[in-house]
């Protein structure tokens, strides 16, 4: 399948996979013209989130490569096509995981576009025309208008790139079973990396008692004087976790490593629900006695709709709520890759795109 047609005219320099090594290297490819429902944009700053590492190691074996990350895009708007509605050159705008979807489904008519059956990534996906989409380790993208959002002012950019999508991934769940709009719920997080303090800010800044569930008991600290979380359990001590049991209505499960869910479904009241983000490599065990003596449930999703990650951004203006961040050069690339295999970041790398020249040098 062709990676272009013979519109992708504009040439643009970015960073890129070539093999299951991981390793990023400069890239220079072809992006296409701005048409009428799209929006250009120059990239600022792009996210590093652990999906791009699996997709440069080819740890789920559908890499195409080269393949482009990044899916936590924001830039300023350079160009806008003649269809375009809400949006104008100079606006602060951002990319996140999707760049395309039928539009005309239940899921997309409902603005759930992230559950449609013909969804397409922002990288490594097939867009309309049959090309392969590249992603925001770049200096610029053209996207559709419909899956871009308005960064709002009040904002940091470096810390509002990660929102698109460790932001929405917490707060989709959380809006779904009414943790937005009311508080007063006790909620778990597990896991305290670069999902689970978002998972934490908006629990705390909705009115929750929130709960961080890690195995490491050095973040203590940091959950509960830092982020604010009312309480800590450390997985791995039994007195800790049979303390807990049947305290929490609501457990969001962040972690993307191998873990047992028979103790977090033990520390859900009646009817509570296990919500899982987190992608493990390998399928996880789901015992059935915590659920039929508990009337639990365990639900996993993706992101959010393109009208709900708006909904969040504006939220997120409303109580200054940022991602925590460690801000990059494109040149340290591989190295921050390297350290969040380690799970060596608080919380989320961010590299600042626009520090770099038009053919970056790239670290091994």
């Amino acid at each position: 399948m062709d990676k272009t047609t013979p519109n992708h005219t504009q040439t643009v320099s970015g960073w890129a996979a070539h093999d299951s090594s991981g390793k990023i290297t400069p890239f220079t490819f072809q992006r296409r013209e701005n048409g009428a429902n799209d929006v250009t944009i120059q990239i600022l700053y792009c996210g590093i989130c652990h999906t791009d590492l699996h997709y440069a190691k080819n740890d789920w074996g559908i890499t195409m490569y080269p393949v482009v990350p990044g899916h936590e895009i924001v830039g300023v708007i350079t160009k806008v096509g003649s269809n375009v509605k809400g949006f104008k050159e100079g606006d602060r705008a951002g990319v996140g995981c999707l760049a395309a979807t039928c539009l005309d489904c239940e899921y997309c008519n409902t603005h759930q576009e992230n559950y449609c059956q013909q969804l397409q990534f922002t990288y490594n996906g097939l867009f309309w025309d049959g090309t392969i989409t590249y992603g925001g380790y770049s200096h610029m993208i053209v996207a559709d208008y419909r899956y871009v959002v308005h960064i709002p002012e009040k904002l940091n950019m470096e810390g509002a790139a990660p929102l698109l999508c460790a932001g929405i991934t917490v707060f989709s769940p959380m809006k779904d079973h009414g943790l937005v709009e009311s508080g007063g719920k006790r909620i778990g997080v597990v896991g305290l990396g670069g999902l689970g303090h978002m998972a934490v800010k908006f629990g705390k800044a909705f009115g929750h008692h929130v709960t961080v569930i890690s195995r490491s008991a050095d973040k203590e600290w940091e959950a509960k004087h830092r982020l604010g979380a009312d309480e800590f359990i450390v997985s791995s001590e039994q007195k800790q976790m049979e303390g807990g049991k049947k305290t929490m209505d609501f457990i969001l499960d962040t972690v993307s490593g191998q873990h047992s869910l028979l103790p977090l479904l033990e520390l859900l009241k009646i009817n509570g629900t296990l919500f899982i983000v987190g992608a493990p490599s390998q399928p996880l065990e789901l015992p059935a006695f915590p659920l039929i003596f508990g009337k639990r449930s365990v639900k996993g999703g993706i992101i959010g709709g393109i009208k709900e990650t708006q909904e969040m951004l504006y939220l997120c203006g409303k109580h200054n709520i940022t991602c925590d961040t460690e801000l990059i050069r494109p040149d340290q690339i591989n190295d921050a890759m390297h350290r969040l295999a380690n799970n060596d970041v608080r919380y989320r790398f961010v590299i600042d795109i626009a520090s770099s020249s038009s053919q970056p040098p790239c670290s091994s």
